[in-house]
């Protein structure tokens, strides 16, 4: 085999590689598209679905981002420490979503 021969070889090897990745990069392309469309359409229908029940629900999307990890209470119960969480948060105009309150301890 001559060194043209290996050359164009080695040529049509790499077209063909790049022709499946322009391939596979159209397809996953095409792939998300749908799949974000039956998502959208499920949701649509999950939420027109409401009224149907009985039972009034409220759907919300938080947008990944939710409040986690563990609250240490000191002499305060649950209520007045909702309540002191609420508060925080209205006053601060930072949705309780995005604080993360690690102790609330009552002051004698």
């Amino acid at each position: 085999m001559s060194f043209a021969d290996s050359l164009w070889i080695s040529l049509l090897g790499l077209a063909v590689v790049f022709a499946v990745l322009i391939f596979l990069s159209f397809f996953l392309t095409i792939l998300s598209s749908v799949l974000g469309f039956v998502v959208k359409n499920n949701n649509e229908k999950n939420v027109a679905g409401a009224g149907d029940s009985d039972v009034p629900y409220i759907v919300e999307e938080l947008d990944g981002e939710c409040s986690g990890g563990e609250l240490k209470l000191i002499g305060v119960d649950e209520p007045t420490a909702a309540m002191i969480m609420a508060i925080i948060s209205d006053e601060s105009q930072i949705p309780l979503s995005q604080l993360r309150f690690k102790t609330i301890k009552a002051i004698d």
